[in-house]
């Protein structure tokens, strides 16, 4: 994991769909569950978003809460 794509978490906002605009860190988990039971998009977004879900799933969210405050 790169450190960089953590950051990513906290900056980078959902750029379509019914959270269009809600930063990738705030999205819910049933959302996230759901694209890895139907597939992540390809490219940028879809590798952020698979990473959010590992993170979410595993109970790891706080681990982000100090890159938010930068």
């Amino acid at each position: 994991m790169n450190p960089e794509h953590l950051e990513l978490l906290v900056t980078r906002v959902m750029p379509y769909g019914k959270y269009k605009g809600r930063v990738i860190a705030d999205l819910p988990g049933h959302y996230l569950n759901w694209f890895a039971s139907q597939g992540f998009p390809p490219g940028e977004i879809g590798r952020l978003l698979a990473l959010m879900q590992e993170i979410d799933h595993n109970g790891l969210k706080p681990l982000l809460e100090p890159l938010r405050k930068r």
